[in-house]
């Protein structure tokens, strides 16, 4: 998975498969699914992201088996990272 912000055109993506896209709509207005040739999706794009996220350039993941969050970089205890 792979998350990118363009600040020149204000668009948040995010891709979650590398796989070609053969598809897109606009689901609502400002966001567009990408799908490969089976339907499935492998991208998304927020336009006008600065609108819709409070901070588009921050980003936080968590690891499901963890208990709490972790920041960009920061690396899960040991006991998690498996």
């Amino acid at each position: 998975m792979k998350v990118t912000y363009d600040p020149e055109v204000d668009v948040l993506r995010i891709l979650l498969s590398q796989a070609p896209i053969e598809e897109s709509d606009e689901e609502k207005p400002g966001v567009i699914l990408d799908y490969d040739k089976d339907g499935n999706v492998v991208g998304m794009e927020g336009l006008d992201a600065s609108t819709r996220v409070e901070n588009p350039r921050h980003m936080e993941y968590a690891i499901a088996s963890a208990p709490a969050a972790l920041a960009v970089g920061e690396k899960p205890d040991q006991e998690y990272g498996k």
